[in-house]
């Protein structure tokens, strides 16, 4: 299956008025970290596997202050000048692109500097043909709604509300259409891309944002995040690295499950779930890394309800337990040992299926495929095993 065309647009047109002293320049290109906040983001856009073309919006009077803010990386861009608006910063971005457009687009704010890749890539694998794709968190604080004498009205109800993130993806063809139908019809009031698409009856589904990619707004926001970028950078990395091995033997049937990939065989493995060597592997080395014991501790295999269960929900559920200690999948390579069925045909298929369970762009995943010389139980054919390894950074400590 061939991978979709996805480009994207960072909007930064704006000029900053919330940001502190006008003297000190429009906020996306102030420093955090000894870099402009628009180098940070544009970095991490170009540096994604799966994104094209990324179109930059900026003020007319801003190319000079551009360029010197993002060096080199403003030769690997397509600038276009900005509206008066978000929205119709967009739509000039859009138009840039409908020349040669893509299948899907991403929209981000350019002063969202801590968006990161398997953020990313969360929103790509969410767009499809007819739905669009929005980062959000659900809504943690109680809200409140003030009367027009500035006293508390009433409590509003926090369930089923989420906070939207950037960036927010579309697939290009209708929402072009949409975007060209709003210009037409004077409609400039749309404050981000979904709602856009929920005017114009684009669906859009919700995947997880990250309490990381926050919008810097005001001056406090800059100062706090040169802050964090800086002691970051004088934290020791807490790089852990954690080993999964499994097997299973062979049954009458006619596919093998593995890396969540059904596989045309003779025989299908044995096991109380779908008894995919490589998820369950992965799994243990996922858990491993934050000491969070192994497979059998989640979901014992004496509990019914996991019969014949897909791998991925052990899977989905090992990257929930690290993201909630703060973990970032830094990469997953699983060995697979067999002699039969052949796994290069299926590899890539494989490694769309963990891109999506693990949040991380392609690059990070590694899948490769070895016999074991006719040799054991494997090279009798008996079953097939699995060798994962996982690596995740956990948030650093300062030197004492």
């Amino acid at each position: 299956m061939q991978k979709p065309k996805v480009a994207a647009i960072i909007v930064a047109a704006g000029r900053g008025e919330r940001a502190g002293d006008p003297h000190e320049g429009p906020k996306q290109y102030r420093r955090i970290g000894g870099k402009a906040i628009l180098a940070h983001t544009l970095e991490t856009f170009l540096g994604h596997s799966e994104i094209g073309t990324v179109v930059v919006a900026i003020h007319k009077d801003d190319g000079s202050l551009f360029r010197e803010a993002v060096g080199a990386l403003a030769e690997r861009v397509t600038v276009v000048t900005g509206g008066t608006t978000r929205q119709a910063s967009t739509w000039n971005a859009m138009q840039a692109l409908a020349g040669d457009p893509p299948d899907a687009v991403l929209v981000h704010d350019g002063v969202r500097p801590f968006v990161d890749a398997g953020l990313i890539s969360r929103v790509i694998a969410g767009i499809d043909g007819e739905t669009g794709s929005l980062p959000s968190l659900p809504v943690s604080d109680t809200l409140k709604e003030a009367g027009p004498d500035g006293l508390v009205a009433r409590t509003i109800s926090r369930a089923g509300l989420f906070g939207a993130q950037t960036p927010q993806g579309l697939p290009f063809t209708v929402f072009h259409a949409a975007h060209a139908r709003a210009a037409a019809e004077g409609r400039d009031e749309f404050t981000d891309d979904a709602a856009i698409a929920e005017w114009a009856g684009i669906p859009v589904r919700l995947v997880e944002g990250s309490p990381d990619n926050v919008k810097l707004t005001w001056a406090p926001d800059i100062a706090n995040a040169d802050t964090k970028l800086r002691i970051d950078a004088t934290m020791f990395p807490d790089i852990r690295t954690g080993n999964g091995y499994d097997v299973h033997s062979f049954e009458p049937g006619d596919a093998v499950v593995l890396c969540g990939v059904a596989i045309p065989h003779d025989r299908k493995l044995s096991g109380h779930s779908d008894a995919d060597v490589g998820l369950h592997a992965l799994t243990d080395a996922l858990l491993a890394t934050c000491g969070a014991g192994d497979i059998g501790t989640h979901f014992p295999p004496s509990d019914p309800q996991w019969k014949g269960a897909a791998s991925n929900i052990f899977v989905e559920e090992a990257v929930r337990i690290v993201r909630a200690r703060k973990g970032r999948i830094a990469n997953a390579d699983i060995t697979l040992i067999c002699e039969a069925p052949r796994i290069g045909p299926s590899r890539q298929a494989m490694t769309d299926a963990l891109v999506a369970m693990l949040g991380i762009s392609p690059d990070r995943v590694s899948i490769k495929a070895t016999t074991n010389e006719k040799l054991g139980f494997v090279g009798r054919g008996e079953g097939i095993a699995a060798i994962a390894t996982a690596t995740v950074a956990y948030p650093g400590v300062l030197p004492e």
